[in-house]
């Protein structure tokens, strides 16, 4: 592991910072112009938690400033939940009992045009981590098929070598959606008791494998509840910098998903709750103020809403999380409770829309155009 790397391991100075935190530095951390981690640590502090309506304030601003009154919608697509790791917090851990399969390409194409009819033109593929199942070769045949039907197709998988995720971008995927869970490096080897995935390094590089391929956007992220959320976010915070800095012409996306009800019943060790989340949500809006924050349903309706805006600029609509959960609605097979996690915010397209606008925001349903080529100047 490089040196770098080992920085983002090390939140043991930023953590002191965060301690030692009081009145005058979240203020000052609150109005910096060029905030960093240092001041990322404060505002994710116990004393800036007095200061929420502030922060608020200041991250509504900052984001109306780079995103105006817009909130990108896409939906997460459940290709397989086929699974060769152990994770204690999964609800497709390969040794979870619940009914196993993939989509056939019938199946795919139901799926497909279930979201089309939705009106939704970004999909999020997902898939549990490989096996024979639904290894790469399958993961890339759906890509292709998504490709042909939406105006932007990523993917939540397993790691990757670069030369896979150049066949995915080559099949039509512009980016991928990689959680490192937690930093800890203790924690990851306790919660990924079998499998690929169980290799912190090879996951930790997978995002950098993703954008040196060529992909467009890599959206990262901790699994809230797991570990110390503060290390794991300035942990992911230093990360995010060293991603940014590397592959400055790439997109970079953070999601701050909570540990939800799952098969498994695997319960938080250091539950998040609804203001820290949003203490965590405003302090990265300050810190990043020009990258989209991502928020899905595993959230309930009114804490989406009222976050919405206030930080975060991109959400899922209508979600499920079971395997073939859009075409077979109605199939007690394909309901909720035998997802990866329970959906929280079940919501449709047009009810979670018109929330949006009476907040006084407008929803997108697609911000990208593969077909568009800009005008050539001589």
């Amino acid at each position: 592991m490089s040196a770098a790397h080992s920085a983002w391991l090390d939140p043991g100075p930023w953590l002191e910072v965060s301690a030692a935190s009081d009145a005058n530095k979240v203020n000052a951390a609150i109005l910096c112009e060029r905030p960093g981690v240092a001041e990322l640590a404060v505002l994710l502090s116990p004393a800036a938690g007095k200061y929420l309506d502030l922060m608020a304030h200041r991250a509504q601003l900052i984001t109306r400033r780079h995103f105006g009154k817009t909130i990108s919608l896409y939906a997460p697509l459940y290709v397989s939940n086929h699974c060769a790791s152990g994770c204690l917090y999964c609800g497709f851990a390969s040794d979870r009992d619940v009914p196993r399969r993939r989509l056939q390409k019938d199946e795919l194409l139901a799926e497909i045009l279930a979201l089309k009819q939705k009106g939704l033109e970004e999909v999020l593929l997902l898939t549990g981590e490989r096996s024979d199942k639904a290894d790469f070769g399958y993961l890339l045949d759906c890509v292709s098929a998504a490709s042909a039907h939406f105006s932007s197709v990523t993917v939540e998988s397993f790691s990757m070598t670069e030369g896979e995720y150049a066949q995915l971008g080559q099949a039509g995927c512009t980016g991928i959606t990689l959680y490192q869970e937690t930093y800890d490096p203790a924690v990851y080897r306790k919660m990924h008791r079998w499998g690929f995935k169980r290799d912190y390094a090879w996951r930790l590089d997978a995002p950098a494998r993703a954008l040196s391929a060529g992909l467009r956007t890599a959206g990262v992220g901790v699994l809230l509840g797991l570990a110390d959320p503060v290390a794991d976010l300035l942990c992911l915070f230093r990360h995010i910098q060293y991603l940014r800095k590397t592959f400055w012409q790439a997109g970079i996306l953070v999601s701050f998903p909570r540990i939800c009800p799952q098969n498994g019943g695997y319960p938080p060790s250091q539950p998040v709750q609804d203001d820290l989340l949003a203490q965590i949500i405003f302090a990265f809006r300050i810190c990043l103020p020009d990258v989209p924050l991502v928020l899905s349903t595993r959230e309930k309706p009114h804490f989406r809403d009222g976050i919405a805006g206030i930080g975060i600029s991109r959400m899922s609509v209508a979600s499920k999380t079971t395997v073939g959960g859009y075409s077979r609605a109605g199939d007690g097979a394909a309901q909720d409770g035998q997802g990866q996690f329970d959906v929280m915010d079940p919501r449709s397209v047009e009810e979670f829309c018109e929330a949006l606008r009476k907040k006084g925001l407008c929803p997108v349903l697609k911000n990208w155009d593969a077909a568009f080529q800009p005008p050539r100047f001589s």
